[in-house]
């Protein structure tokens, strides 16, 4: 599974929307791959700066308007607040999708325990006029920032990512392949559920070859 290379990928800022353990881990990766770091929260700004200036060094506490400025965004708040975000604010944006949905945290969330199609898709039809793509929601905050390797590194880890526009997939991997992490193209969202929790994928860490044999028998299966 090859990564597309439509448009430009060359992302500079990442804005993330939460400031939890995953998007604090994906902040700290992405400044020492070299980004500009937004962080935004539901919070005023003067209510995080502290937390972020000790806990992520180098990014900037920032609103919510202005991270969704950035290149890319991450979305990193709990699942069950999806409906928080704003569409209008995230239109035409890339938007990194790396929720997921814990039933023992969350709670049965009618909007996912009865609908058929991936979180992702659902995060997608809130957010219309955004590029959503799939990934990070499959490794750990703390694998995160110990398994990244250099370009070529021998059993270099791999991540999945899925999406509907090849541009934002594109742009994408670029940054997985920054932050460390051999970026495999998955293809449509619905692929996602392919990475989703309880899936081989979701509960393992592999190289690319042998993502990208997984990922094709689990898509075969679901007809993705």
């Amino acid at each position: 599974m090859s990564v597309p290379q439509q448009r430009s990928a060359g992302a500079q800022t990442i804005g993330i929307l939460g400031a939890g353990r995953v998007g604090t881990a994906v902040a700290r990766q992405a400044l020492k791959a070299g980004y500009e770091v937004r962080i935004a929260t539901a919070k005023p700004v003067e209510d995080i700066a502290l937390l972020v200036e000790i806990v992520t060094p180098g990014a900037l506490a920032v609103t919510a308007a202005e991270a969704a400025e950035a290149d890319v965004v991450v979305l990193a708040v709990p699942m069950h607040k999806y409906l928080t975000l704003d569409p209008e604010l995230l239109a035409g944006k890339t938007v990194i999708d790396a929720m997921n949905h814990w039933v023992p945290i969350d709670g049965e969330i009618e909007d996912f325990d009865n609908d058929n199609r991936t979180t992702s898709e659902i995060i997608q039809a809130h957010l219309p006029d955004s590029r959503v793509v799939k990934t990070l929601n499959h490794i750990g905050y703390h694998d995160l920032e110990a398994d990244g390797r250099s370009p070529g590194s021998s059993e270099r880890r791999a991540l999945a990512l899925a999406g509907d526009d090849d541009g934002a997939k594109a742009t994408v991997a670029s940054f997985i392949n920054r932050l460390g992490y051999d970026p495999v193209d998955a293809g449509p969202l619905a692929a996602g559920r392919a990475f989703q929790p309880g899936t081989d994928i979701f509960n393992g860490s592999h190289t690319a070859e042998r993502l990208g044999a997984i990922m094709a028998a689990e898509c075969e299966l679901a007809g993705v």
